[in-house]
């Protein structure tokens, strides 16, 4: 029986599940392990080689979740689906859908265009509620142009799927959400791995609700987020105006584990804040966010670090003197100020283990990370050397720094008390052949500043003689619970921050070892972190 527009409003929630699957059972499997969870769920037909013949399971299903409120989608393969069907295919499908007990059916713009005079009418004399969709997998154009176009049918939702090529196009598609959500109910994503920026606050700009993937690896829509990471990292259901927003600017920066380790501490001391993961090509697109959003604080992090300083209204002496920042606070005043915590994350793990007055050091890298390890070592009284793929960047580091440089044939003979990797190199999803060999490893304890994974080649190497290591973890909670504690004025919940971190890498790890997609982001469970790693008082449519 069909629902009245007041109560299928009222039915809906802020997230709708896409399912996936090969058949139907497949599909009813999936939807029985979220429906509870998450009760409004899409159904994509489109992905089944035979829709019609699973109508009457998913009949059985509404029959026997009657919470469950179903969207019915079909999308031609031109239209970015997998159907192939012809477009009264299409239409069959949807009408037949909504004598099954979908609730809603998503017809795409294109489609609805081409359909003859009274067709549309018959669909929606089955009494189901229309959704007329519009995605474009290459870009962020004309919004207005897509709205005139759909206006027309008189939906009960339009939807409207752009593609983010910079940041600034979230900013775009919320922005035409807010102008026209007096008019008519607006779903707006923006899809990619820019778009994540549309999927969190797309709902407090007004978009009527947002779709997410039952599990990772079953995204519908490039850049979609698991519906479990939606509400337990990013916590969207609390999502308001007065949320402040907070996030990692880099490039890349799909695998970073910020987001997660940073949404937890914000949870756990009850801090109405958001902290996203931001693609950023381009610093000006990055700084272009952060006054039209407006972005609260940033962590910094490869390859922006020194070109960010530039735009700072001021940093800390210790940024200055480096030249590189990885921690950015905007002011009441709307001015950005730029500090740098990379140096505590380093020099706190290593003064715990040793003295650095007079201890040899070798830094690996001449960047962003590279340059707050000198420094900071310099600063504690270390004699560093340095060794960089690019000679030149390495001496003129050495000179500012009061340090010196090394070749790699001359690291054999020579030892040192410590050796910090501050290179990408051995980063999940960066590629590059090791810096060292066994040989070069002459040295009393190897530091590698890269946290995932947290058992890095450089490590494993190191552990195979005996050497004894600190992973990147350790220096990563410890610089982002300072940044936590600059951004709020709140002592960070380290322990916890520390907690999460281990928890999701090791599921990474094992879905690694076994093949599979790592499950969605969630808070770790209470567990006592491993010693080593203490941290002192540290073309889919959508």
């Amino acid at each position: 029986m069909p629902l009245s527009p007041q109560l299928l409003r009222s039915r809906i929630g802020k997230i709708c599940v896409a399912i996936i699957g090969n058949s139907a059972s497949e599909m009813l499997e999936k939807a029985s392990a979220v429906v509870k969870e998450t009760p409004f769920l899409e159904f994509r037909l489109d992905y089944l080689e035979k829709p019609l013949l699973a109508l009457p399971k998913l009949k059985n299903f509404f029959a026997e979740n009657t919470a469950a409120t179903g969207i019915a989608t079909c999308r031609r393969k031109a239209n970015g689906g997998r159907f192939t069907g012809t477009l009264a295919a299409e239409m069959e499908v949807l009408s037949k859908a909504a004598d099954s007990g979908f609730h809603l059916v998503d017809l795409e713009l294109e489609s609805s265009e081409a359909l003859k005079k009274g067709e549309l009418q018959k669909l929606r004399d089955t009494g189901v509620a229309l959704i007329i969709s519009h995605h474009d997998f290459n870009a962020t154009k004309d919004l207005d142009g897509i709205y005139k176009r759909i206006e027309p049918f008189q939906p009960d939702f339009m939807k409207v799927v752009p593609t983010a090529k910079t940041l600034t196009d979230n900013v775009t598609l919320m922005r035409f959400i807010e102008r026209m959500n007096e008019h008519s109910n607006i779903i707006g994503i923006s899809m990619g791995d820019m778009g994540i920026i549309s999927r969190v606050l797309g709902l407090r700009a007004g978009s009527a609700f947002t779709f997410a993937a039952a599990t990772p690896g079953e995204e519908t829509g490039p850049g979609q987020i698991a519906a479990r990471t939606l509400i337990e990292t990013y916590r969207i259901d609390q999502v308001d105006a007065a949320t402040k927003v907070y996030g990692v600017a880099g490039n890349p920066i799909k695998s970073s584990l910020s987001p997660i380790m940073m949404n937890t501490a914000f949870r756990r001391e009850t801090v109405n804040a958001v902290y996203l993961a931001l693609q950023a090509i381009k610093v000006s697109d990055l700084l272009k966010l952060v006054q039209e959003i407006p972005i609260q604080g940033l962590s910094i992090t490869m390859p922006h670090k020194q070109e960010i300083m530039q735009h700072l209204e001021r940093t800390d002496p210790l940024s200055a003197k480096i030249g590189a920042c990885n921690t950015v606070l905007r002011a009441q005043d709307g001015k950005l100020y730029g500090f740098n915590t990379d140096v505590a994350g380093i020099v706190g793990p290593l003064e715990r283990r040793m003295s650095l007055r007079g201890a040899k050091v070798l830094v690996l890298g001449a960047g962003g990370a590279a340059r707050a390890a000198v420094f900071g070592l310099r600063d504690k009284g270390a004699e560093v050397f340095i060794l960089n793929r690019t000679a030149e960047t390495a001496q003129k580091l050495a000179k500012q720094s009061g340090s010196k440089t090394i070749k790699k044939d001359a690291l054999p003979k020579t030892s040192f008390d410590a050796i910090i990797n501050a290179t990408p190199i051995g980063m999940a999803g960066i590629k590059g052949s090791p810096i060292l060999d066994a040989k070069d490893l002459n040295t009393k304890l190897v530091f590698d500043l890269v946290y995932n994974p947290v058992e890095t080649p450089l490590l494993r190497l190191a552990r195979q003689q005996n050497i004894p290591v600190i992973t990147g973890v350790e220096m990563f909670v410890h610089q982002g619970a300072r940044q936590f504690e600059i951004w709020t004025g709140k002592p960070a919940p380290e322990e916890e921050m520390l907690r999460v971190v281990i928890h999701v890498l090791k599921q990474q790890a094992e879905a690694a070892a076994e093949g599979t997609p790592a499950p969605a982001t969630k808070a770790a469970p209470e567990a006592k972190p491993a010693p080593e790693a203490k941290p002192a008082k540290a073309r889919k449519a959508s």
